[in-house]
């Protein structure tokens, strides 16, 4: 038994859905799960109806119309015939969706943000299953709603492991190939919840784990996990294999090829991930499983914009001690700042963040009570897991670094 992964660079268009097939055809899909993202930029562009309902009501239907022309070009060009009940059901979602909005009385955006995104990935779903019948391949729909079942942490939703083993177990088709979207799962009022973005990654692990799978496989447009982000750093390399260990560091620090939450169950049960290139199907990518370090062994750049770096003083120059931190640390947990590098001195604190929530001006007016406050948006986080000092030179030429830190294996600095 196996599980697939197809991203929305997979399935951007109709090409890539007809190179899905293939893809298939190549590597077999018996015994198999298939898990698929919003196709595209789709999420992106459902972030934007749901910023339109907010902020400009005006501009909401011709977002959503945008959102639905884009998927019904897709449509036109795998179908040919146009009373096939493939648009009947896709325009069905969108309906749905409207309605929501229509009815919709809360004003909770990271609510509405769950009930709104997944669409991208039901769309998605529905328009692939449907063209798989149509040339030949039968497959089993699931809502991955009615799988996986989370608390009401919208946006970054924890899973129910017991539950959601056993309904994964109740509807997944050991017979036939079976498909179902990223990304979502729903709570127990049956609310829609989302695991993170890019979780669709972590959709495939939740479904290896429940399933005893032998392997899950990511199809990406890299060859494989290379050692930086090629739209970033030049002359990137493919790492061979790597230690579920060392993927997850390189996930924790940010490494956008696998998601944080990906490598933690399937490691529990020793199940190999691999990550291929959709368009090279027959070529061995990466292997992330039980073994040691990094092959090759070379230092592995990895960079988050948009960060927030926070300086914190004590306004009397007193020791900021374990009770200042304590107070520190549940104002980042209230304000669901993801922390990314803590740097302390006697008299100082110094905290790089990722403002996911847009709580940023919050959490100042709440610090500024108590501490001296400097913050600096907008500054870039390098990280360099095995460095050396030819790496370390690359990075820092000609930038502002803003704070450093080094351990044996990891060096992060911050710039401007």
């Amino acid at each position: 038994m196996q599980v697939f992964k197809f991203g929305g660079a997979s399935v951007k268009d109709a090409n890539g859905v007809r190179n899905l097939v293939k893809v298939l055809n190549a590597t077999g899909y018996n015994h198999t799960m298939m898990v698929v993202s919003a196709m595209g930029k789709t999420t992106n562009a459902l972030e934007r109806v749901v910023s339109n309902y907010f902020n400009n009501k005006s501009a909401l239907q011709s977002a959503m119309q945008d959102v639905k022309k884009f998927h019904n070009a897709i449509l036109l060009d795998l179908f040919d015939n146009e009373q096939h009940a493939v648009f009947k059901n896709v325009a069905a979602l969108f309906d749905d969706l409207a309605l929501f909005f229509d009815r919709n009385k809360s004003p909770d955006y990271n609510f509405v943000y769950d009930q709104a995104v997944g669409y991208g990935e039901l769309v998605s779903t529905t328009i692939i299953s449907a063209y798989l019948k149509e040339v030949g391949i039968e497959n089993h729909w699931l809502d991955v709603r009615d799988c996986i079942k989370t608390d009401s942490y919208y946006r970054n939703a924890h899973v129910n492991w017991h539950t959601t083993q056993a309904q994964i177990q109740a509807e997944y088709n050991p017979q036939a190939l079976n498909i179902t979207q990223g990304f979502l799962g729903s709570d127990s009022n049956n609310f829609t919840t989302t695991l993170g973005r890019e979780g669709s990654d972590y959709t495939a692990a939740i479904f290896a784990y429940c399933l005893n799978a032998e392997k899950v496989t990511i199809w990406k447009d890299v060859d494989g996990v290379l050692n930086a982000d090629p739209r970033y750093f030049e002359n990137a390399q493919l790492l061979n294999t790597i230690s579920y260990r060392e993927a997850i560091e390189l996930a924790f620090y940010g490494a956008s090829v696998i998601h944080p939450k990906t490598l933690q169950p399937l490691q529990r049960k020793e199940i190999p991930l691999n990550v291929k290139s959709f368009l090279n199907p027959n070529q061995p990518g990466t292997t992330v499983c039980k073994t040691k370090g990094i092959l090759p062994t070379i230092p592995c750049f990895i960079v988050k914009k948009q960060q927030v770096l926070i300086s914190l003083s004590s306004l009397d120059f007193s020791y900021i001690v374990e009770e200042n931190i304590s107070d520190i640390f549940n104002l980042l947990h209230l304000y669901k700042m993801k922390v990314d590098v803590i740097q302390n001195s006697a008299i100082s604190f110094s905290v790089c963040v990722d403002n996911i929530y847009n709580n940023l001006e919050k959490l100042l007016q709440h610090l500024r009570a108590k501490f001296k406050v400097e913050c600096r948006e907008n500054v870039s986080l390098y990280t360099i897991r095995h460095y050396n000092d030819a790496a370390v030179k690359q990075i820092e030429q000609g930038k502002h670094v803003l704070l450093k830190q080094l351990t044996p294996t990891t060096m992060q600095i911050v710039t401007k």
